[in-house]
């Protein structure tokens, strides 16, 4: 099976497991949080935000936390439309 650098596999509630799309990984407050999207997503569905915690002393030794506090999802929403409308003012800027 060929191996994708962007993609990872979670288990939902029911033990089926989801490939999602690594969107991005970023830093907010100490914090370190992760957007996903699911392959098989549509064009409208939003992505998945979660808070990367570390579980042991490897780089891999990890967890993806659902974040529940309604004011550090909105933090964490509001950084990343920051970093893409950066991304394609940026992008804008190379064109002229």
């Amino acid at each position: 099976m060929e191996e994708k650098e962007n993609i990872i596999t979670l288990i939902d509630e029911n033990d089926e497991e989801k490939e999602f799309e690594i969107i991005m990984t970023l830093e907010l407050e100490g914090k370190e949080y992760t957007i996903l999207m699911p392959l098989d997503a549509e064009e409208e569905e939003e992505a998945y935000v979660f808070r990367i915690e570390n579980e042991g002393a490897g780089e891999d030794d990890f967890v993806l936390v659902s974040i529940e506090d309604d004011d550090e999802y909105q933090k964490v929403v509001d950084a990343y439309e920051t970093i893409v409308e950066e991304d394609h003012d940026h992008d804008d800027e190379e064109e002229e």
